[in-house]
């Protein structure tokens, strides 16, 4: 008779509601930590190094929350344009230029994803070049509107009233909605975690 395989417990340095609907719709049981590390980037920092540093960071810092022969993950996304990280708008006219600059043009959307346990962590970064449709003033004044761009990095969610904005995209949906699903479920394997 087989032993049953059994998964460590599983935790989400992340609060991000797009990240729990993700594992949750891969049948994933996890525990949410709420981590909190400086976002600002770093001097002549890469993209790919910005998002590699963050979700490690969120990783170590989850670690120290949870038990021993636990498993946390974590991740980070960023929008890119002209290798130029784009964060989230304040303001009407902060999403504006965002958008203006992204208004029929392909970018860039970055995630690091990062599983570590108390003896060893791994890294990867997944890419997805998404492409905006061009995008009139009124269009853009109408989505801010929405509520929706406030809190999201480059100012538009694909997986709500954003997708209007999006033309076509090459690579990981899940990526730009904030976690690479078929890379995070590879990350869990190596690390013995059935998925």
């Amino acid at each position: 008779m087989s032993e049953l395989l059994i998964n460590p417990a599983l935790f989400l340095a992340s609060t991000s509601p797009r990240r729990r609907e993700l594992l949750q719709q891969i049948g994933l049981s996890f525990e949410v930590l709420r981590v909190d590390v400086d976002e600002s980037t770093q001097v002549n920092e890469s993209p790919e190094a910005y998002v590699q540093r963050l979700s490690l960071a969120k990783a170590q810092m989850g670690l120290t929350q949870c038990p021993s022969h636990s498993l946390v993950l974590a991740a980070d996304t960023t929008v890119v344009i002209d290798n130029h990280i784009i964060g989230k708008p304040e303001s009407l006219e902060q999403a504006i230029t965002i958008w203006q600059s992204l208004s029929g043009r392909c970018h860039q959307v970055l995630t690091g994803v990062t599983l570590a346990n108390h003896f060893q962590s791994k890294t990867i970064v997944v890419t997805t070049d998404v492409y905006f449709c061009p995008l009139s003033l009124q269009e853009m004044q109408s989505y801010w509107q929405t509520g929706e761009p406030q809190d999201k990095a480059g100012g538009y969610g694909i997986q709500g009233k954003g997708a209007l904005f999006v033309e076509k995209i090459d690579g990981s949906y899940s990526n730009v909605v904030g976690l690479p699903l078929t890379e995070t479920a590879q990350l869990l394997r190596l690390f013995g975690y059935e998925v």
